[in-house]
Order: structure tokens, then sequence, then C-alpha cells
């Protein structure tokens, strides 16, 4: 296909959610599909194209040994890298697993722990390899991710915004839960793209967005505990999706230590 860019979609320890989202855009895909040509998408295709890639988007976390050296294969391979969803951008739920002993957590889980080969921490992408460009959410939005393609495409910065749902809940007229009701919410120190789902339909923001850019999450404490969360769930909250995001482990760790 001559000098048409070459897109690359890579699985590592994620529930593929991330990339159903890319298949679900459906009709802006096929607007999409004579400039770009599929390199490597095993979800969508058993068809492989030999490297280099243009673009590659990244699902999932390092969560065991041979995904070590493949996402460096992966990264000397692609021109530009951009990591999709929370498992690739900040561990992922399974994160959860680097808060106690791997071995403890084997062996309640799988009949036989000796077949398991993993390592004792789940972790974001951009610890191992540099990353041109971290996609949060859990999944991701489409829109989002549309933004991301179109704009590598188009040689651009992508326009993602990086402040707070609190925001979002403004502009679609949203009351805020916190103040009307009394509802936790992590919506002041979460990443907007959600599009305030939550909030909308009258429950806190969980914080699957990862934290904004410059979040006062310890600040938020104070006000979580009046809303009647005990340290230790607020200590939860916070690590749910988005366990080795260090504004969130942060003040997870707070929560704990003050739960003592």
């Amino acid at each position: 296909m001559g000098n048409v860019p070459r897109l690359a979609v890579w699985k590592f320890s994620s529930c593929d959610g991330c990339q159903l989202t890319l298949l679900d855009c459906e009709d802006e895909l096929l607007a999409l599909a004579g400039k770009i040509e599929i390199g490597y998408f095993l979800e969508a295709s058993s068809r492989e194209l030999p490297p280099p890639y243009d673009l590659s988007l990244v699902e999932g976390s390092i969560a065991a040994a041979a995904d070590l050296e493949r996402i460096r294969r992966v990264r000397e391979q692609s021109r530009h890298l951009v990591t999709i969803g929370a498992c690739a951008t900040a561990g992922g739920v399974q994160a959860l697993r680097n808060l106690a002993s791997l071995p403890e957590y084997q062996a309640v889980v799988y009949a036989r722990p000796e077949y398991i080969d993993s390592l004792d921490h789940s972790t974001p992408i951009s610890a191992h390899v540099p990353v041109d460009l971290e996609l949060r959410g859990c999944p991701i939005d489409k829109w989002q991710l549309l933004e991301v393609i179109t704009a590598y495409l188009a040689d651009r910065k992508p326009d993602i915004p990086t402040h707070s749902v609190c925001f979002e809940c403004k502009l679609r007229g949203t009351t805020c839960v916190t103040v009307a009701h009394g509802t936790p919410c992590l919506g002041p120190v979460t990443q907007a793209g959600c599009g305030a789902i939550c909030p909308a339909y009258g429950r806190g923001c969980y914080g699957c967005f990862g934290p904004m850019e410059t979040p006062n999450t310890r600040a938020l404490l104070p006000l979580l505990h009046r809303d009647g969360v005990a340290d230790a769930d607020a200590a939860r909250l916070y690590r749910t999706f988005n366990a080795e995001a260090p504004a969130f482990a942060d003040a997870a760790r707070q929560a704990a230590e003050d739960d003592g």
C-alpha cells in the first residue's frame, strides 16, 4: 500500500476491553480504512504485516516475564507508541496484587499455582519503555481514541483533556452529587474523558480515568471522610483501577496509614 501509515494493536495483561473500544468505532473506522493499514491486530484479524509500524496502540500491563522482552521489541518496531487503558497506564486492577504476596493470591485462585509464571508486580508500560502518550480509562473513550489515531495520521499533537471530571459535570449541567447529596466522589481529582457518566446517574466518580494533571488527592480525603468513607475504604477507592498511578497511590498510602 505504498506510504500508507501502518497501525499495530498489541495486548498484554488485560481484559481486551480497550481493544473492543476500537472495534466498536465501526463507522468511524470505515472512514479511516483507506488512510491506514492494519499491520497487527489479533483481536480483529489473523493477518500480520512486518514492522516497522507508524503507530502502536498497547493495551495491558507488564505482568509476566515474557512481557518484558516483548514490550521492548514492540517499542523498537514502532515510530509512536501509545498506551491505552488503566492496565497499560497504571497497572490496572491486577496491580492490586502488588500490595500483598503473589504466592498467597496464586494459592487461593489456582488449583496448581506452580504452573503460573507471573512477575511479583503488575506495572504500566511506561515503567519499561518510553511512551509517546497515555490514553486513560477503564475502558478508554472511543472518541478520545479516534482523536489519537487521526492526530498521529495528521502528524499533530492529540487534543486530550487533562482537567477533572468536575469540568465535564459542569458542561453537561449535572448537579454535583457531593454538594447536593453528600455522595463520595473522586471527580475533583480524576481526569476527564468519560463524559461524567457516573455523576450523571447519581453515583460518585470511581476514578477509572486516573488522576488529572494537577490533582490534590490528599486534600480530598477529609471530604471523603465527611461523606462517610472510612480510611480503609478510601485507600481501596484510590487503588481500584489505577493502583500504580503516583497521585492515587500516594493518597491510598496516606489513607492506609491514617487507618493505622
